[in-house]
């Protein structure tokens, strides 16, 4: 029996799709290698969200609060991953590849002395001390096996390429565990977080998006009013956030969010591979460009070459009538 832990950090009671996406990817593992797989959460949202995601086909989860955990600080929430995992001899470590996992999972493998892979996309061939993972490299131009060798290993799944785990009858047991008395870096203090206020879907939760690049101009109103039409979050190319013209919160690409969304808006988006990295898993990829050499055609499933400012208005309309039709 090998078992496997999912470890999630939520922001609210209710899952996330890349937290039930993590639990998803590890209960492939887990029926691989014949064990079972738990979930471990922490902080001080970690009980309300407990009740929640112990719905979801899972044997166990474990909750840990802690007052070094109430702060996203990297070591104290390695220090917490690192104590679970080597107390009960988990196979696998995973957890979905957010900012935070790109902060805390690294830490943690390091404090376990356990290899790591990092975005994983698929999952190989499991046999005795060898997991094998596919991941992207080379900003998602070749895909990439690796192989895991040991006792306990880690992955950082990238959420948009497993299916979430679906709600089952049963709710497993919701266990608090204790942790050690100092989990934060004795040199190292939170001093404050700054959020940028949405008021639309979460990049990574969102079925609809709809992103500018360069050739918006800094002018994002026609791309509003269109993700206001179909309920959608709002997302950019480096290059805008570069010049200042959205916060970062709203990168898509490499550097940014890796987004899959049923349906993708680029808009005065050239393209470059390091964007086509964060969304070239969308079902269905939109592109209006005015330069009908974009690169960014080549992915798309619909385009049209066509000035954005022109173009975007006309189809929000076209969306407004046809739902009041």
């Amino acid at each position: 029996m090998a078992d496997c832990l999912i470890v999630h950090i939520p922001g609210s009671s209710a899952p996330s799709r890349s937290e039930l996406a993590a639990v998803g990817f590890g209960r492939q593992v887990a029926a691989r290698l014949g064990g079972a797989c738990d979930v471990l959460l922490l902080g001080p949202n970690a009980r309300a969200s407990g009740e929640e995601i112990a719905k979801y086909g899972v044997r166990g989860v474990l909750v840990a609060d802690h007052a070094d955990l109430a702060q996203p600080t990297g070591e104290a929430h390695a220090a917490a991953i690192a104590h679970v995992a080597a107390q009960r001899a988990y196979r696998l470590v995973a957890m979905a590849t957010t900012t935070v996992a790109r902060d805390c999972f690294p830490r943690a493998a390091a404090r376990l002395k356990a290899p790591m892979a990092s975005d994983v996309v698929a999952l190989g061939e499991c046999d005795g001390d060898v997991l094998r993972l596919t991941k992207p490299c080379y900003s998602g131009n070749l895909l990439a096996d690796v192989e895991l060798h040991g006792p306990t290993v880690l992955a950082a799944c990238r959420a948009s390429a497993f299916d979430p785990a679906q709600a089952t009858g049963d709710a497993a047991k919701v266990e608090s565990i204790p942790l050690p008395e100092k989990l934060a870096h004795a040199r190292k203090h939170y001093v404050e977080m700054q959020r940028t206020p949405l008021e639309r879907p979460e990049l990574t939760e969102a079925d609809v998006i709809v992103s500018g690049g360069r050739g918006t101009k800094g002018d994002f109103s026609p791309l509003e009013a269109l993700a206001d039409v179909l309920g959608a979050a709002i997302g950019a190319s480096r290059a805008v956030v570069d010049a200042g013209w959205m916060p970062n919160d709203y990168q898509v690409g490499q550097t940014g969010k890796v987004v899959a969304p049923k349906v993708y808006f680029a808009c005065g988006i050239s393209g470059a591979i390091q964007h086509l990295a964060g969304m070239r898993n969308s079902k269905v990829i939109v592109a209006i460009n005015k330069d009908p050499n974009a690169p960014i055609f080549e992915v798309a499933d619909y385009g049209l070459v066509a000035d954005l400012f022109d173009a975007v208005p006309k189809v929000s309309a076209a969306v407004r009538a046809s739902r009041e039709a």
